[in-house]
């Protein structure tokens, strides 16, 4: 008999099980000291990937808390958004895009082929990274498939500087 067999209905315990489990155990405390109490604010931020690298995607503000600083109520301001770009608000379910100076639209933050979140605005496109497919930043026109649907308006409103989701 191996050491790693154990006699059966013996209630011992092999040297394999217990060496396993004292893996998951240490595994399982690494885990939950890299883990983040959410005390600096940077948990659930709008606009990082979910490449794992924890960049943000372009045409988005890693700094944003998904309202304008000073603005009650405000999504963003209009400087907040690149002109032929967006910012992607995971948390809010939106997406806002300016096609052109001055011209904003909003647009669902999920991808209408297999509804994983956006991940991000380049190129004059909304990116969704799960599957490849592209969207347009003027119209939520698919530019790109397996996505066969655009993506669903969501109203806004701009108000000065202020864009609101209504």
């Amino acid at each position: 008999m191996s050491e790693d067999q154990a006699v059966p209905g013996s209630g011992a315990r092999t040297r394999r099980v217990l060496l396993a489990s004292a893996g998951a155990v240490g595994v399982a405390a690494v885990l939950a000291a890299c883990g983040s109490d959410d005390s600096d604010g940077d948990a659930g931020r709008e606009g990082t990937t979910g490449n794992g690298t924890g960049a943000p995607p372009t045409g988005s503000d890693p700094g944003s808390s998904g309202t304008a600083p000073g603005n009650s109520g405000a999504l963003a301001r209009t400087s907040d958004i690149p002109v032929g770009g967006g910012k992607i608000f995971a948390e809010q379910g939106v997406v806002i895009t300016q096609p052109t100076a001055g011209e904003f639209k909003g647009f669902s933050a999920l991808c209408t082929h297999k509804e994983c979140p956006l991940s991000s605005v380049d190129g004059g496109t909304i990116n969704c990274t799960c599957h490849g497919s592209k969207f347009s930043v003027v119209d939520g026109s698919v530019k790109v498939k397996p996505a066969t649907e655009p993506l669903p308006e969501k109203k806004i409103k701009v108000e000065g500087d202020q864009i609101h989701l209504l």
